[in-house]
């Protein structure tokens, strides 16, 4: 089957490139999902890049502000293709749970990360590397669905978009200021 183009919206901001149609294979999912594309320029190599974007720790101490934490799996160190980690975090005050699984990965120029278990219906984050001259683009792209039907639709458009590109720039700008210091 071809694919479904979704009309998104999503403000503007000084890393995030503006997203104006969401695709989706018709033939897995029978709706639209919000769709955010997130580009970050990073002072390092796409190398480095990468491996800390599969940090654990790196990931770890992003949030912490949300108190996330691994809980199962991997819970230091670097991911590798297969491998699972079960996050533990408090967002809009509620705790979740949601466990993921490196299920593709091209060092050092791309990898997914899919929800196996949680709170999401779909989420499937794709993380990728380009040379930029001197630094790295890191382009995250996340498509994601929310559970309880018709409400939960309703929550993606008027919460869940907002607040997931917030979160995926909070971890980014994390990234690129380790990665400064590092170079300093």
């Amino acid at each position: 089957m071809g694919e479904q183009e979704c009309p998104v919206s999503l403000r503007s901001r000084a890393f995030l490139r503006p997203v104006a149609r969401a695709r989706v294979a018709a033939s897995r999912y029978r709706r639209c999902v919000p769709k955010i594309v997130l580009e970050t320029l990073l002072p390092a190599t796409p190398a480095e890049c990468f491996e800390l974007s599969l940090s654990v720790d790196a990931h770890t101490g992003s949030m912490s502000r949300y108190g996330e934490r691994a809980v199962a799996g991997v819970t230091t160190g670097a991911m590798a293709l297969g491998e699972s980690v079960t996050w533990r975090a408090r967002h809009f005050g509620l705790p979740f749970t949601m466990t993921s699984t490196i299920t593709e990965h091209q060092a050092p120029h791309r990898f997914v990360d899919e929800q196996t278990k949680g709170p999401f219906k779909r989420w499937w984050h794709e993380h990728r590397f380009e040379q930029d001259g001197d630094a790295t683009r890191m382009t995250d792209v996340v498509e994601f669905a929310a559970p309880l039907g018709l409400l939960g639709r309703t929550v993606e458009t008027l919460v869940l978009t907002h607040y997931m590109t917030r979160l995926l720039a909070e971890r980014n700008e994390a990234l690129q200021q380790i990665l400064t210091d590092r170079r300093a």
